[in-house]
């Protein structure tokens, strides 16, 4: 899609992280040093938290603008390439693209070896040119801060200057590599008054507030948003809970066998900011969110997934 492509309906700008992902499995232990071990599946595709996201919106058939960057070399090239239409932004760096290696293992777990490449140069300057003024009722989406250390610092300032321009704001943070440290904590509950919604898992969400017992840490979270705000938690096969003001719901997903489940929280944000967009009902939001989510997660490659092949998770939304 045209960088010039506007929109006279609301809609969801992803702003944060891109990659290359390579995808592999799957892993009955780890092999030794020095030895080769040939695997029965893999894909080539662009991944990070924000193109899975955007991808996710595409497959919805939802309104999506995707903020990012990319390398410049050939895999840059190939990056930008997966996004067709989508009204897809990049800024283009002058370093390597960052590439992730994702070795899935059979009970379920998985690793992942990223390289830096061109997250580490993606700034401020380069997020901000490429978001114009939001048609009323459009949502940003922000991922992957941890993963881009030259826009981290300056993220109270994009936070900012995004509501400046209209948008509601959508949070999803990401496990920060140095861990959650008190100093952590203290950035990102900085970051939560500008926040409409705060997506993030059980683990996450525990770290941040600083107690094992969920619902203790959702009622100190959900504290620090905005009157209004919805404090999302997903609990991977066990669907998610969500909290807003005195609600607090819980929804269930459906039991499924996936070889691949890379991805799965950002589908579902995909899922659930589609569902709002359209003004649906929290519980209704988070069920297409799960749904959406499934439906993803049971495709294996997903190149194959067709723009706007789960349109229909969207229709029983109110418009």
């Amino acid at each position: 899609m045209d960088r010039n492509t506007s929109f006279s309906a609301p809609l969801i700008c992803a702003i944060g992280d891109i990659g290359v992902d390579l995808v592999m499995g799957m892993l009955d232990q780890w092999p030794q040093l020095g030895t080769e071990l040939v695997l029965p599946r893999s894909e080539l595709r662009a991944g990070g938290s924000a193109g899975n996201a955007v991808l996710a919106l595409r497959h919805l058939g939802a309104p999506a603008r995707l903020v990012s960057a990319v390398g410049d070399d050939d895999f840059g090239r190939w990056l930008g390439a997966q996004f067709e239409g989508v009204d897809a932004r990049l800024a283009v760096c002058e370093v390597a693209s960052t590439v992730s290696v994702g070795l899935m293992h059979r009970c379920s777990e998985r690793n992942f070896f990223t390289t830096e490449g061109h997250l580490a140069a993606f700034s401020l300057e380069q997020a901000l040119e490429r978001v114009p003024p939001a048609v009323p009722g459009s949502i940003a989406l922000l991922t992957g801060v941890f993963l881009l250390p030259r826009l981290r610092p300056q993220y109270p300032q994009l936070l900012a200057e995004l509501r400046a321009r209209g948008y509601q704001l959508a949070l999803d943070t990401g496990w920060p590599s140095e861990g959650w440290t008190e100093a952590v904590r203290a950035e990102v509950l900085a970051w939560l008054p500008a926040c409409d919604h705060l997506l993030l898992n059980e683990l996450e969400v525990r770290q941040l507030a600083g107690t094992e017992d969920v619902d203790q840490a959702m009622r100190i979270v959900l504290a620090h948003l905005p009157p209004g705000g919805t404090l999302v938690v997903k609990a991977g096969a066990r669907g998610a809970l969500a909290a807003r003001g005195q609600q607090l719901l819980r929804q269930s997903a459906e039991a499924a066998e996936v070889f691949d489940t890379i991805g799965a929280g950002d589908s579902f944000n995909a899922g659930y900011l589609a569902a709002c967009l359209r003004g649906a009902p929290l519980q209704q939001a988070l069920a297409c969110a799960c749904q959406l989510a499934s439906a993803v997660l049971a495709r294996f490659p997903r190149r194959g997934i067709q723009p706007g092949e789960f349109r229909e998770l969207l229709l029983d939304q109110p418009a």
